[in-house]
């Protein structure tokens, strides 16, 4: 198993570290334009492995040609939000490095899964569907699940126990509009509405919608890594070790949810040929319309693309 994650920022080097440690993979590359910076952080990393006790092979580089032969593909390379930007902000230049980026993967790894995490998200995601020309299986976009573990983390410490019992669920698309499902959130099978009134679980739900300002808010020179890297590296796993896990991913959707020809954040089934299933949940009234209102922001995104 060959690994590649494109760009060598704080997201990128954070997910490489996990996926070496973890040895999901027995070569792991970590590319990136910026002279030197791929190649120091893959020897930092390559160094580590003796304290840590993992065997991947960690390389650095700034030869796009290395992508050859990859089966995993995560694009982490573009800008990244500063105070007061929004992800759509950040869409023209962005679209500009993954497209470029995903043209390089046509060519050389025409057979790689490629998990998308450049903002924003979902447009993104369809910027290398349609570059790629990859079947849809095969694209797939990390954010449902970095939403759903700041939701699960926020009710966790809201309840005072421990993230292992809380599960949760944030589907649509990766920003502002997103939709948590508190109906489909629970504690140890305990329903949240049992648990919580309606005011204390809308606050979470709000400061799930924007997790990520919060933190860029505090950093003002960044955005979040550690845990979109662990996002990263959790597909990663369900891919490499073909673990059919239930994930909120950004899939591409044909109908679906009333959706057509979209990324959007839903539950699949992540395996070793990528998104083997789509599955459909229940949703309420107002939860399908906050669904299709945050779909026509990610339609609205994409409209704006010259791909």
């Amino acid at each position: 198993m060959k690994i590649s994650v494109v760009g060598a920022g704080n997201v990128g080097a954070t997910a490489a570290q996990y996926i070496a440690e973890r040895e999901f993979a027995r070569e792991l590359i970590l590319l990136d334009l910026a002279e030197g910076i791929p190649e120091g952080k893959a020897l930092d990393l390559a160094q580590a492995s003796p304290v840590d006790r993992f065997d991947t092979r960690v390389s650095g580089t700034s030869d796009s040609g290395s992508l050859s032969g990859s089966d995993i593909v995560v694009v982490t390379a573009g800008l990244a939000r500063k105070p007061g930007m929004t992800r759509d902000d950040l869409l023209t230049t962005n679209a500009e490095i993954v497209g470029s980026v995903c043209e390089r993967v046509r060519e050389t790894a025409p057979d790689a899964i490629v998990i998308v995490v450049t903002n924003p998200l979902d447009a993104m995601a369809y910027v290398a569907l349609k570059v790629t020309e990859f079947s849809p299986a095969r694209v797939v976009g990390m954010a449902g699940i970095l939403d759903s573990a700041r939701f699960r983390y926020f009710i966790a410490d809201e309840l005072n126990v421990s993230v292992e019992d809380v599960t949760a669920f944030v589907l649509g698309g990766h920003g502002d509009s997103m939709v948590p499902l508190p109906r489909y959130s629970s504690v140890a099978g305990i329903p949240l509405s049992e648990l919580l009134d309606e005011a204390v679980i809308e606050r979470l739900v709000e400061r799930t919608r924007n997790g990520g300002a919060e933190i860029v808010a505090h950093l003002k020179t960044g955005s979040a890594f550690y845990a979109p890297a662990s996002a990263i590296a959790e597909m990663v796993a369900a891919i490499v070790r073909d673990k059919k896990r239930i994930l909120p991913c950004a899939a591409w959707l044909t109908g679906q949810y009333g959706v057509q020809d979209l990324f959007m954040g839903v539950p699949v089934k992540l395996g070793a040929s990528g998104v083997e299933e789509i599955i459909e949940i229940g949703l309420t009234p107002d939860e399908r319309n906050a669904f299709h209102s945050s779909a026509e922001a990610v339609r609205s995104s994409v409209g704006k693309l010259n791909f």
